[in-house]
Parts: C-alpha cells; structure tokens; sequence
C-alpha cells in the first residue's frame, strides 16, 4: 500500500505544495502535475461537480507518481468521506467546519472501529486490491489518511482553537473567501479583521502540532501566509492558470501583429 510523503513531511514540521484541481480532469493531469514539481493534487468536489467515478479514475492515475491525491468532499459527511476514502484518495477536506464536534465526527468518518465508523472493504482501489493482513492494513491506513478541515465560517473560526485540538485533525485550510463573506466582508483580503483570522488559524495550529494551509494564487499571497506560518500550500487555479498562460501568449502574438 502506499504512504503518504505529505503528511509525513507536514508531521517533521516541514512544507509541502501542490495542486488544486476544479476543472482539468484529463488523463494526463496527475503527470502533469508532478512534472510540475507538485506533491499533492487537491480535487475539489464541492464547487466543480466532479463525480466519483471520474475522480476514482483520477487516484488510479496518480498510482505510480510520486503525488498524493487527495480531495475536497461536498460536506463532511459519511457517505462522502468513506466513499472518497475507498475510491483512493489519500488525504480528505471537508468544507466549512463549525465546531470540535463536527471535527471529530469527520476523523470518525476516516478510522475504522473502534476508533471510528468507517465501513470496511479491503482488495478494494484504496489498498490497491491487494491480499494481506486486515489489521496491519488498517494501522498504515489511519497513519498515512491526511485530515483536513477548513476554516471558513464565522462559526469555525470562534472555535478555531477546539477544532485544532481534535486528535486526528492534521491541517487547517484556511477558506479565504468563504470566510470573508461570512465575516460580512466578501473579497476583503486586507481588512484587519480578515488579516487576524489569518493569524488566529496559524497560532491555533502551532498550539497544536497541527498545519495550516493556504490555496495562493501569487508571490505575494504566498510570502504572506509563510510568513504567518502556513506550510501547506496549493498553487493557482487550473482554469485560471490556462486562461493566464494563453492570455499572455495571445497578447504577444496580437502586439507582433500590430509591429
């Protein structure tokens, strides 16, 4: 079975950074990401209607590669945790995490019994549909499962600290503009009550021996939130990031022609 360099390197304190995917579901996308210099491919599910069929194929791609495939659920709820779980993914993040309570439900969604509620199926795509011993098998799968809870209410971050206490929550993903809407300042990334939930997230984690993470999208973006402590973090938008390189090249082909 495979482990999980992410979280490992996230656990030595280190930093790790990848990808997040909403739209480019092709099959040369893990590949393509890795030639990138990516270690994760973060698959978003809530915003971008991807399904699990396509996204089992998406983790069975990424087999091979050195990149972890890991995905936002829609909620982080059962049926769709253990389902991604089973489908491949190595790392879960569910949206919009109120409450410790709700952080311990989701760890429960991830661990098989007794520490939590996860259904068991094995020779199945998470352990490579391979033989073995059922219990060393569930020992590396709770040691290698990335656990992520976004941090993007007004709910979520009144309970930052208790949500970061919660044993087998391992990252905090700060969710940006979500958590300006609900703060009542949609889009006002310097607004200072804004910039101090930014640094309230990353003190919580520190306190914690948990990561705090970021989706950046420029430098700038990026020096800040290193610089407040974050140490996971995804880079650009896909169709943002196609749009930008095509509009560069288009721009320049249309200024040759005017030359």
């Amino acid at each position: 079975m495979r482990d999980n360099p992410v979280k490992q390197k996230l656990a030595r304190g280190e930093a790790s950074f990848g990808a997040m995917i909403f739209e480019f579901f092709t099959p040369a996308m893990p590949q393509l990401c890795r030639n990138a210099g990516a270690e994760f491919i973060l698959y978003d599910m809530e915003h971008s209607g991807l399904g699990f069929e396509t996204l089992k194929t998406q983790f069975a791609l990424c087999r091979g590669l050195e990149i972890v495939p890991m995905v936002r659920v829609p909620r982080g709820e059962y049926h769709f945790v253990a389902r991604a779980l089973d489908l491949g993914a190595i790392g879960v993040m569910a949206p919009m995490v109120g409450s410790a309570e709700e952080a311990r439900e989701l760890v429960a969604c991830t661990r098989y019994p007794p520490l939590g509620r996860r259904g068991a199926a094995f020779g199945f795509a998470h352990d490579d549909y391979a033989g073995g011993d059922v219990a060393n098998k569930i020992a590396s799968i709770h040691a290698r499962t990335l656990v992520i809870a976004q941090i993007e209410t007004t709910e979520g971050l009144a309970s930052v600290e208790a949500i970061a206490a919660v044993d087998g929550i391992d990252v905090l993903w700060l969710g940006h503009f979500d958590l300006t809407n609900f703060m009542g300042i949609p889009g006002r990334f310097d607004h200072p009550d804004y910039l101090a939930a930014v640094r309230r997230i990353a003190l919580a984690c520190a306190a914690n021996g948990k990561t705090a993470a970021y989706l950046v999208t420029d430098m700038a973006q990026a020096r800040a939130h290193v610089d407040a402590g974050y140490r996971m973090l995804g880079y650009g938008i896909d169709q943002m990031l196609l749009t930008a390189g095509l509009r560069q090249g288009l721009d320049g082909l249309r200024s040759m022609a005017k030359g």
